[in-house]
């Protein structure tokens, strides 16, 4: 079983969620439930920090693919924030940059979703 975490922080407009470890096909559901909660309860405005993330598999890309387009028709986004450069790549190599808003810090991130 990989070694997987996620805290989840809501400051009352933005979901911020934090990933450790490995985010592969067995953990990838606690992050797709995780998201499936906050857009439940209303929360469309999404952060996802990496910093503590090592690894990710196809399986947890998929994750951000299968809410993206509900979560922008709603007036909302995911955003992606403080990978390292091994998770990065990952998400580059298959075009994501061009999809989502990818920076560097979270605090860039937050910002991107004031008017």
């Amino acid at each position: 079983m990989s070694k997987f975490s996620l805290e989840q922080r809501n400051n009352g407009t933005t979901t911020v969620l934090y990933l450790k470890g490995f985010l592969d096909a067995h953990t990838a559901p606690q992050l797709e439930t995780a998201i499936a909660e906050a857009i439940a309860e209303g929360n469309y405005r999404i952060v996802v920090n990496f910093r503590e993330l090592e690894y990710i598999s196809s399986a947890g890309l998929g994750v951000f693919m299968v809410f993206i387009e509900d979560v922008r028709a709603k007036g909302g986004d995911i955003k992606l924030t403080a990978m390292n450069q091994k998770v990065y790549t990952v998400f580059d190599l298959l075009g994501f940059p061009m999809l989502f808003d990818i920076t560097e810090h979270e605090e860039e991130a937050l910002a991107k979703f004031l008017p």
